[in-house]
């Protein structure tokens, strides 16, 4: 069994646990925001911690670029740099590479790629990705790979898992700061068996945890729904299992019933800045008209302080004249929702209740993605 991470309870592949990082305990079913260039766009640290995020992300690729990880070590690391006191993930720069397919070229040794800023020359490889995590001073430091892109053949996405998994190996080996966890990623396209090669690949290599890669990234909804399905039952049961980039709050259920323990994604900050706010009774777009003189809080079953002090039609007044506030306020809602029905899923999970919780929240998700 894992020294860091606890299966507390399980139901069906439902599971409930606890993982143990250096800044301390992240109970799962998890979803961590998503803090790519040290911030959580439009949140104070503050208020993500009295929402209960025990962890957040940061990422490798553009806090290399802004501000260097050099600055950032030397004011004592990135949970000092943006006064996070929790723990701290850090994605290895792999799929921002992979987003910038027109400026970058693949090697054995890395990447060479320029920077979406200015242009400059970079590289990027295994043992540098490392390094630049372990100077962040992350508590968990994911394997650097290569993003399967869709669609990709067969023999495409064999070449391409097959590096993904040279890479890992040399990741671990150059992962060498005893207070940060590391996690491998499985990939292989939307081809299984090439994914159960991965697994078996990454159990070579003491990992900490074990991610799924390569998803959310413009195949059908329904294929990743039926992967994750089938993939989430095969990972190893003593570590913690981290769907990566997913998703909406169905597909946090689908993954959670499939034996999912962290998800991120940036679609409750982003959503929320665009004005699409989730709640109990589905998804609302606040600049539709029918909210203009709406006197009701987003949620009227939400405890979170959008809810709690603003009515729907001053959230359209703010978001309709562009005002800074209506980011705020939205982004931290949805923040709330998503940790809401994290706490939720553990709990229905504990008492033994998750099959008719799941049944129930699957409906009304449904709706949304109909």
């Amino acid at each position: 069994m894992s020294k860091k991470f606890k299966l507390i309870k399980k139901q069906g592949f439902a599971r409930r646990g606890e993982l143990a990082t250096h800044h301390g305990s992240v109970q799962t079913p998890v979803f961590m925001p998503v803090g790519t260039k040290a911030t959580v766009k439009a949140m104070l640290p503050e208020e993500l911690e009295r929402i209960g995020f025990e962890i957040i992300l940061g990422n490798t690729y553009h806090l290399h670029l802004r501000p260097g990880e050099k600055l950032i070590k030397e004011l004592g690391g990135l949970h000092r740099f943006m006064n996070w006191k929790n723990s701290i993930l850090t994605d290895s720069g792999g799929f921002q590479v992979f987003s910038l397919s027109s400026l970058r070229k693949m090697s054995e040794e890395g990447v060479k790629f320029k920077s979406h800023y200015d242009g400059a020359e970079c590289f990027l490889s295994p043992e540098s990705s490392m390094q630049i995590q372990m100077d962040l001073g992350s508590d968990i430091i994911m394997a650097f790979d290569e993003c399967t892109p869709y669609p990709a053949d067969e023999k495409t996405a064999q070449h391409s898992m097959e590096l993904s998994m040279r890479w890992a190996k040399r990741s671990r080996l150059a992962m060498t700061r005893s207070e940060s966890l590391f996690f491998g990623i499985v990939q292989g396209g939307m081809h299984l068996e090439l994914r159960q090669n991965s697994i078996n690949e990454l159990a070579k290599l003491d990992c900490d945890g074990i991610a799924l890669g390569g998803l959310s990234v413009g195949e059908p909804l329904a294929m990743m729904h039926e992967l994750t399905r089938k993939l989430g039952p095969l990972l190893p049961e003593h570590l913690p299992h981290y769907l990566m980039g997913v998703g909406t709050p169905l597909d946090l259920l689908i993954g959670i019933n499939s034996g999912i323990d962290m998800f991120d994604c940036v679609m409750p900050t982003r959503n929320g800045r665009n004005g699409t706010l989730f709640t109990s009774e589905g998804t609302i777009s606040i600049k539709q008209a029918q909210y203009t003189t709406d006197p009701r809080p987003l949620d009227p079953r939400c405890q979170c302080n959008t809810c709690a002090n603003y009515s729907r039609a001053y959230l359209r007044h703010l978001f309709m004249n562009n005002e800074i506030l209506a980011s705020r306020l939205h982004t931290a809602h949805n923040l709330h929702f998503y940790n809401q029905l994290m706490v939720e899923a553990r709990r229905s999970i504990e008492i033994g209740t998750w099959e008719s919780f799941y049944a129930e929240r699957f409906a009304l998700y449904s709706k949304d993605n109909a």
